[in-house]
């Protein structure tokens, strides 16, 4: 039995901070997970910018709105779910995700959450639970399952590495290079017909 583990951002959606970054005219908010491998440090560091900035939640949900998946994003996992059970394994958070998961046919995803004032200032974030991506992929082994996992993020490689088959997908150089074993792929059909290779043993 196979499940699928795919990171959110960069593999399926626009980097959402970067997005934000964009329209906020904030560009320090464009560091993500590709150029601090520390998420706690790093979403420490952006709630700072926020609060100095005085934006919270709204605004950010205002520039998510606008996000469309990237291009054949969904016809990739609506074809993949054909055959495979698939997850979204994500760093981000439920206030973030729900549009995008919408856009893309409400795909499983197992995410984070935000802590949120009532003024809509974001005041703190509650991982699901620690290293979650690698702790989700080692649970859904422990109950039978073969996992595949794709990312393109360092956050993303513990899952990568630790699952029956893993692929890097629209990673940095930096990333390719320091993980030269790792297979990586550009194009959803690419990595598309690596899954089903596996798959179909």
């Amino acid at each position: 039995m196979y499940i699928t583990c795919l990171d959110l951002e960069g593999v399926l959606v626009p980097e959402i901070w970067i997005a934000f970054a964009e329209a906020s005219g904030i560009p320090e908010l464009k560091r993500t997970t590709r150029d601090e491998p520390d998420y706690n440090k790093l979403m420490n560091w952006r709630l700072g910018i926020l609060k100095e900035h005085g934006l919270g939640l709204k605004e950010i949900q205002e520039t998510i709105a606008k996000i469309d998946p990237l291009p054949g994003a969904k016809e990739f996992l609506d074809e993949l779910r054909s055959f495979t059970q698939v997850i979204i394994i994500s760093d981000t958070f439920t206030q973030f995700a729900t549009p995008l998961m919408k856009k893309l046919g409400w795909p499983t995803i197992f995410c984070n959450s935000l802590e949120v004032a009532e003024n809509g200032e974001i005041t703190g974030f509650k991982m699901r639970i620690e290293n979650s991506k690698l702790t989700t992929v080692k649970a859904l082994q422990s109950i039978g399952y073969e996992t595949i996992a794709s990312g393109d993020s360092y956050n993303d490689l513990g899952m990568i590495l630790n699952s029956k088959a893993g692929f890097l997908f629209k990673s940095t150089d930096k990333i390719k290079a320091d993980y030269p074993d790792l297979p990586a792929y550009e194009t959803y059909d690419e990595l598309m017909d690596a899954i089903k290779a596996v798959i179909n043993g």
